[in-house]
């Protein structure tokens, strides 16, 4: 039974409940994509900084083992960034947004670690990998814990 065939009072009733549920996927995906966005021009900032000051040798060139440390620091901060924001946009179920994020990065670093492989020492695809999911989950949980403060905060007026 489509909506044309319904009962007029039941059949809007099911179109708004489809747009609604249609901007609530719109929601959901523009947050797990921002969040990667935040991730992705983060890093590639900083990449392209770290090159320009002479701290990362020119691009093309083989980075030192202590560098990539440094490249993993600031990733395992931008991963929480990224994910906090995707649970900020997201419109319910904010950790479950995160952890979204955090397999799609799972998947792109896998990806990248395939393709890359041999560019730097082994241990550094593979930590990009490890990190993304408790990254993903920490963004998620700072937003569950700034939802409840504000809660609290607000019932306590």
């Amino acid at each position: 039974m489509t909506a044309k065939t319904l009962p007029s009072h039941l059949a809007a009733s099911t179109t708004g409940s489809a747009r609604s549920s249609s901007r609530r996927i719109a929601r959901s995906v523009g947050a797990v994509l921002a969040g990667l966005l935040v991730n992705v021009i983060a890093s590639s900032a900083v990449d392209a900084v770290l090159h320009a000051t002479g701290i990362y040798p020119p691009v093309g060139q083989r980075m030192a083992g202590a560098l990539f440390l440094l490249a993993l620091a600031y990733r395992i901060v931008f991963g929480v960034a990224g994910s906090y924001v995707t649970a900020r946009l997201a419109p319910d179920r904010p950790v479950q947004h995160a952890m979204g994020l955090g397999v799609v990065g799972v998947a792109i670093g896998t990806a990248g670690a395939v393709v890359m492989w041999g560019a730097g020492p082994a241990w550094y695809p593979l930590a990009l990998i490890a990190v993304t999911l408790p990254c993903a989950w920490t963004g998620g949980a700072l937003r569950v814990k700034q939802l409840r403060a504000e809660r609290s905060s607000g019932a306590a007026r």
